[in-house]
């Protein structure tokens, strides 16, 4: 099975911009939907973004609209979350997810099958 490593993560004054990698081993990527999620200290898992297998299509959480773009390169194996304007709320661990549906984008945790162990983002002052 597909394992999922993100990375990216780190310290950044709100208004700023980070982007999160997530690296996919073990199978190929390009036949899976994929996601971010993040968890806040006391909150749900909450969706962020997801996009199809081939890239053409994606959805965004209203929060991150806007501000986040998810985006893929299957040759690489690699999904990236890149997030402008970052603001306090925004503070969360993120965790890159799959499903086999190449082109799911629900915004259900539980429909999602494999995830990483997730990249901590903190947004300062």
């Amino acid at each position: 099975q597909v394992q999922l490593v993100e990375s990216g993560g780190g310290l950044v004054q709100a208004g700023g911009s980070l982007r999160l990698s997530c690296a996919a081993s073990g199978r190929a990527l390009s036949s899976y939907s994929m996601a971010w999620f993040r968890r806040a200290p006391g909150k749900e898992r909450e969706f962020v973004a997801a996009i199809t297998s081939s890239g053409g299509g994606t959805s965004y959480a209203d929060s991150v609209k806007g501000r986040f773009t998810i985006s893929r390169d299957n040759a690489k194996n690699m999904v990236y979350l890149q997030m402008s304007r970052l603001e306090l709320e925004d503070t969360a661990g993120y965790y890159c997810a799959g499903n086999e549906i190449s082109s799911y984008l629900g915004w259900a945790p539980t429909s999602w099958r494999i995830w990483g162990q997730g990249t901590q983002v903190t947004v300062s002052s």
